[in-house]
């Protein structure tokens, strides 16, 4: 899996607008958390339409969330979970928050 990492850092994606999840909504595709092409779109690094790669990445994706992406930058390794209430999306890290074996 292809992850955008600088200075010890991630970029996760997550869509915080209601109406539809990004990874949440579209969890056969572990990868779109992560996809460092549209990581950089999203930043502003990189012209591109999202739609057009999630289709030729991830058949089947359903892109409702697409519009109100966001990046959050977790340290390489953090453990997290992504909330979401009515399509709002949110990065959790808070220990209360984890299962852990």
């Amino acid at each position: 899996m292809e992850k955008l990492i600088r200075d010890g850092k991630v970029a996760v994606l997550y869509s915080s607008g209601y109406g539809a999840g990004w990874s949440t909504w579209n969890s056969e595709y572990p990868d779109c958390l992560f996809d460092p092409e549209i990581a950089q779109i999203v930043l502003g690094e990189k012209q591109g339409d999202i739609e057009e790669i999630v289709k030729s990445k991830y058949p089947g994706f359903y892109c409702g969330g697409a519009s109100q992406l966001n990046v959050e930058w977790l340290p390489v390794g953090t453990p997290f979970r992504i909330g979401e209430y009515d399509g709002f999306e949110s990065v959790d890290t808070g220990n209360d928050l984890l299962i852990t074996a």
